[in-house]
């Protein structure tokens, strides 16, 4: 367990009949606790070619894309805590979009009584984009909203719960009709600025975005001009590029948008979640071979 071991996690891996001990020759398995110093990670399985599993501790794994290419050998098995985090980031998600729509971003920075108004999220037309565990939480919050919901994803596979799912290739033609745009997808190359000028142009100008994925995602230069230019009418986002965002940065100054910092998943709430995952893919790797959030490293998610 590196860099550094946790209680919390120690306890886990024993309660599935794991034991922890210091790097050797004997190691099986490496539990990532940090997404700092990535290479040293590619040191260690240069070191031990003996490994044959590797968690890492979050559900995006964009910060270990050149260890996983480099270390992607056979018999080497990779999981994530993808999914794990989904119930308190959908939460984010849902908290943004209802005070975007509530128009929160401007009510507290009022000083003077002002005019009533707001939307409703009830029977809105929202498009969330990617397919994982975030996207299925979501779509579980959502239900009661009345909602209709569009999944966009690799393929137009239908995902469960969802009003109708599309290809990303479709992703232009879903977004003129969305009243509220949730991202959600992993990020990779193929997916860096999906959210760019044309697609914000594409958006109605009472329509709103919501990042809980990645900063990358959303090209922030030209999210800056849509808010600016009322082009759309907001966006809340955790996660933002760069991150963390520079004092003085123009999207700080942005109109009608929300910046949480990549907040929506604590440690303090995520700890027993990676410790529950870890649990799980010890039991998988000591056992039943079930393991939960395996990783493609060439696809990067």
């Amino acid at each position: 367990m590196l860099p550094k071991p946790g209680a919390l996690f120690v306890d886990a891996v024993k309660s599935a009949g794991g034991e922890v001990a210091e790097l050797s020759g004997a190691t099986r398995g490496i539990v990532w606790l940090t997404s700092d110093s990535a290479s040293d990670l590619g040191v260690a399985l240069d070191a031990n070619p003996q490994v044959q599993w590797v968690q890492l501790p979050w559900a995006g794994v964009d910060a270990f894309a050149e260890v996983l290419q480099s270390h992607d050998r056979p018999h080497l098995l990779w999981t994530s805590a993808k999914g794990a985090y989904a119930q308190p980031v959908a939460e984010h998600a849902l908290m943004l979009a209802l005070a975007l729509l509530r128009r929160i971003p401007e009510r507290v920075r009022a000083t003077s009584w002002g005019e009533s108004t707001g939307d409703s999220l009830y029977g809105r037309n929202v498009v969330i984009i990617g397919a994982g565990g975030i996207a299925v939480e979501l779509l579980r919050l959502l239900a009661p909203f009345d909602v209709d919901t569009t999944i966009v994803r690799r393929s137009a596979d239908p995902l469960p719960g969802a009003d109708r799912t599309v290809a990303s290739a479709d992703l232009d033609e879903v977004l003129q009709g969305a009243d509220l745009v949730i991202v959600a997808a992993a990020a990779t190359p193929g997916t860096r600025h999906l959210i760019g000028e044309r697609q914000l142009a594409l958006m109605k100008k009472t329509a709103y975005l919501v990042n809980i994925a990645r900063g990358g995602l959303i090209d922030t230069d030209a999210l800056v001009e849509a808010l600016v230019s009322g082009e759309i009418a907001g966006a809340g986002v955790d996660v933002t590029d760069p991150e963390p965002l520079p004092d003085g940065h123009p999207l700080w100054s942005a109109p009608n948008l929300i910046i949480t910092p990549h907040s929506a998943d604590t440690p303090q709430m995520i700890a027993p979640l990676l410790a529950a995952r870890l649990e799980q893919n010890v039991t998988a790797f000591l056992g039943d071979g079930a393991f939960v959030g395996v990783v493609d490293p060439q696809a990067g998610y």
